[in-house]
């Protein structure tokens, strides 16, 4: 699977940063669209009309977060990724709330952050309907009879525990933080101690190896990801 075409505008102020993207996305069959700021990349987006946004949370004449919050704030409606330091949990927690699809840790790994790229389309693909049943790897998950299974064997959750299995599965490969979750589930009136609790009863149920997970993913100081290919 290839870009074919699809625009991508990359924000960031960086050179070097936007050659490699440049270089490592058009490889990949995307068009790619450069910005080294806030006031650019905002003409770029009426202008230019890409279909995707890489969006460096460092820019020069306005923070990252801000651009991101105006653009949701305007009804702009595109898939973006943000690029972020591996230490800014808090950061990365706070752009994925104000509407970031997702987030590559920088220094990232090119093949990492294409492969976050085609989730995020793919989202936005079927974001009209939600396939009844989800499979990955030895589990599926039927949304219409609430039925999971492994490797065939149906399993039995709790219903606190399907169901924050179920958001998981409605975004699959996408990061969803603690807050996120919490909302869903308990309309955030927990700790997030309780999520982790859940999550590791889940994981005893549906993982081989619950210490070392191929279905429920974590994302370190920000939340979970369900994996959508294994």
């Amino acid at each position: 699977m290839t870009g074919a075409g699809v625009r991508i505008l990359v924000v960031d102020d960086e050179p070097p940063i936007r050659k490699l993207l440049r270089v490592g996305l058009s490889a990949q069959g995307y068009v790619v669209i450069e910005a080294m700021n806030a006031r650019v990349a905002t003409e770029l987006v009426k202008s230019e009309r890409p279909d995707f946004i890489v969006l460096d949370l460092g820019l020069p004449d306005m923070p990252g977060h801000d651009l991101l919050a105006r653009w949701r704030g305007e009804g702009v409606d595109l898939p973006i990724i943000i690029l972020s330091s591996r230490t800014d949990e808090a950061g990365i927690v706070k752009a994925l709330e104000l509407g970031a699809d997702d987030y590559v840790a920088k220094p990232f790994g090119m093949n990492e952050l294409v492969a976050r790229i085609r989730v995020a389309l793919r989202h936005r693909l079927q974001s009209h309907g939600e396939k009844p049943v989800f499979q990955v790897g030895d589990l599926s998950v039927d949304l219409v009879k609430r039925i999971v299974k492994v490797a065939g064997e149906e399993i039995k959750l709790s219903p606190k525990e399907y169901d924050i299995l179920r958001i998981l599965v409605q975004h699959a490969g996408k990061v969803l933080t603690h807050r996120f979750l919490l909302e869903q589930v308990w309309d955030g009136q927990t700790d997030v101690q309780y999520l982790r609790v859940y999550v590791r009863q889940i994981r005893q149920k549906i993982e081989r190896m619950p210490d070392q997970p191929r279905y429920i993913l974590t994302e370190t100081g920000v939340g979970y990801r369900l994996a959508d290919e294994g």
